[in-house]
């Protein structure tokens, strides 16, 4: 009958540096590749009965593996700041100043960028960036809707103003990626209540549509009727992101009972579920437009 790896006290439910648990005597490095810890980095590991997630990785890298001039950027500092979600597999994203070298490393994406002091800050005892260097780091490394749907995040729980955004693109006129960052803040809408409407609608703007209102009330006589994720309401054409209710009937049945409230309003609805967003995203374009132009006549 096999025996169970040997887990000693200090170290149960901890995170640590390999190599101090064996100059301390309570690991053997064959102890070490047992089935009771998990690496995480070089000479890092993890209890195995510890849930490591994305902020366990981030504060271990920022403890052990990461230089001094380097921060925890991009969606890894978005998910520290409590907006989006990495995976606890995924690797973390990384800024290093111009003139530093470092890496490469597993575990981590490492980015090379101008930065300075101003641009990072200590956040429960991890190096990151700030908000709005994030919105600016985000904006270069993402696609556009990706990016927006982070930093529309960011201007909900205002964390950032689209203005600090605006002004932090600006005082970088003429470096590589102003422009971007300036497209992406002019696409954000704090509105947006969750990444994949964002997606949506930086999408249908992307491919010529006019920019609808997000999470608009319908009233009549002053009262409230329904609000809906996306509408243009000069046309009364309105768009409902269906991504999570599958998984909930009763918020099925709410959402549906809500919405018929705008048939005898009339109200065109159309819903776009995430698999036609993935898979048939030409085909949502042109169902809405076509609601569009009909409305329009």
């Amino acid at each position: 009958m096999p025996v169970s790896p040997r887990r000693p006290v200090p170290l149960r439910g901890r995170v640590f540096r390999g190599s101090d648990a064996v100059a301390r005597g309570l690991l053997t490095r064959g102890e070490l590749r047992s089935r009771a810890w998990r690496p995480l980095f070089r000479d890092v590991y993890a209890d195995a009965q510890l849930a490591v997630s994305h902020h366990t990785r981030c504060l271990a890298a920022a403890r052990w593996v990461l230089p001094d001039q380097a921060a925890i950027a991009g969606r890894s500092a978005a998910a520290l700041y409590g907006i989006g979600s990495v995976g606890p597999a995924q690797p973390l994203d990384v800024l290093v100043p111009m003139g530093h070298r470092f890496g490469p490393v597993t575990g981590l994406d490492i980015h090379t960028a101008a930065s300075t002091e101003a641009d990072l800050r200590v956040r429960a005892g991890i190096r990151v960036t700030t908000a709005v260097r994030t919105c600016w780091d985000l904006a270069q490394w993402l696609p556009v809707e990706e990016a927006v749907a982070l930093v529309d995040g960011f201007v909900r729980q205002r964390l950032v103003g689209v203005d600090t955004v605006q002004g932090y693109a600006r005082a970088r006129t003429g470096l590589r990626g102003w422009k971007r960052m300036l497209r992406v803040a002019d696409l954000t809408d704090p509105g947006a209540e969750s990444p994949p409407e964002s997606v949506l609608r930086v999408r249908l703007v992307m491919a010529g549509l006019p920019r609808p209102v997000t999470q608009f009330v319908v009233e009549r006589d002053g009262r409230f009727l329904a609000r809906v994720d996306l509408a243009w309401p000069q046309f009364k054409v309105a768009v409902e992101y269906d991504g999570v209710w599958h998984h909930d009937p009763e918020q099925l049945h709410r959402d549906r009972r809500r919405l018929n409230r705008l048939v005898g309003q009339d109200w065109t609805v159309l819903h776009v579920t995430a698999k036609r967003l993935k898979e048939d995203f030409e085909g949502v374009v042109t169902e809405i437009r076509q609601a569009l132009r009909s409305r329009a006549r």
